[in-house]
C-alpha cells in the first residue's frame, strides 16, 4: 500500500502553504500541565514541519506565530513566548542556513522586544542569500494592522502626489502589505478544531484552499502535513470563476 507521501503528485505542490498553529494551551490543559509546556512542545512541530516542507519541495511557509492580539495574554506568558522566540531562534539559525531555509517575517516588527528583535534580523540577514524553503514568520502580526498600514501608506504617496486615487487597485494594495514579495498561500490549514482565520491574511487567501483539522498543533508532524497536502490536491480550485 502506498503510503500517503507516495500518494503525493509532486508537480502539482502547493507553492505556499500557511498555518495557524492552534491548540498548544488545549494541548498542555488535557495532559495537566502548564501553557508554557505546550508552547515549549508547540517548536517541535515548527521544527518537524518545516523539515518536511524542506524535504517535499515547498517554496514558502507562513506560520502564525504571534498575533498583536497575543499582546493583550499575560505580562507573564507573552515574556516566556518571547524567550521562547529568541532561543529557538538562536538555537536553529545553524540549521536554517545549512538547510538552505531562508527566513523572513511580516508583522510590527517594532513591537518586538530589542533583543528578540536584533536576534531575529540577525537570523534573517545570516539567510537571505538561501534560495531553499522561505520560512515566514508572521509575528506581532495581524490583517487588520497590515491593511490599515498599507492604507495609511498609500494615502501618505496620494498626498504628496507618488499616486492618484485611480491609481489605486489590487495591485497597489498588495504592494504595499508586509507579504509583497511573497506569493499568496494555496492552502491554509488550522490546527486543533477551531475553523475561523483569526485575523491572518484576510487579504492574501481571498481564493486560498482551507483545510482544519482536530490534531492540536503539539501533535502535528509530516504525516499531517502530507494528508492536507495530499487533500488539497483532490480539489478543484476554481479562483471564483
Amino acid at each position: 500500500m502506498l503510503s500517503i507521501l507516495e500518494k503525493i503528485n509532486k508537480a502539482k505542490l502547493p507553492k505556499h502553504i500557511a498555518i495557524i498553529m492552534d491548540g498548544n494551551g488545549r494541548w498542555a490543559k488535557e495532559r495537566g500541565l502548564n501553557r508554557f509546556e505546550g508552547h515549549q512542545n508547540g517548536v517541535i512541530s515548527v521544527r518537524e514541519i518545516t523539515e518536511a516542507a524542506t524535504e517535499i519541495g515547498l517554496k514558502y511557509l507562513t506560520l502564525y506565530t504571534f498575533s498583536t492580539e497575543n499582546w493583550n495574554r499575560p505580562q507573564s506568558e507573552v515574556d516566556a513566548l518571547m524567550e521562547l522566540l529568541i532561543d529557538t531562534i538562536e538555537k536553529e539559525t545553524t540549521t536554517l542556513h545549512k538547510n538552505n531555509v531562508r527566513l523572513m517575517m511580516i508583522g510590527d516588527l517594532n513591537r518586538l522586544p530589542i533583543n528578540a528583535r536584533e536576534k531575529m534580523l540577525r537570523c534573517i540577514t545570516q539567510t537571505s542569500s538561501n534560495t531553499g524553503l522561505s520560512l515566514v514568520l508572521a509575528l506581532s502580526y495581524s490583517s487588520r494592522w497590515e491593511i490599515t498600514n498599507a492604507i495609511k501608506n498609500i494615502c501618505t504617496e496620494v498626498k504628496n502626489g507618488k499616486y492618484s486615487t485611480q491609481d489605486i487597485n489590487d495591485e497597489l494594495i498588495s504592494d504595499h502589505l508586509t507579504t509583497k514579495s511573497i506569493p499568496d498561500p494555496d492552502l491554509l490549514i488550522r490546527t486543533s478544531g477551531e475553523e475561523r482565520i483569526s485575523n491572518f491574511l484576510l487579504w492574501q487567501i481571498a481564493y486560498t484552499e482551507l483545510y482544519f483539522t482536530q490534531t492540536h498543533w503539539p501533535e502535528f508532524r509530516k504525516e499531517n502535513l502530507y494528508h492536507a497536502i495530499f487533500e488539497f490536491q483532490q480539489r478543484e480550485r476554481r479562483f471564483g470563476k
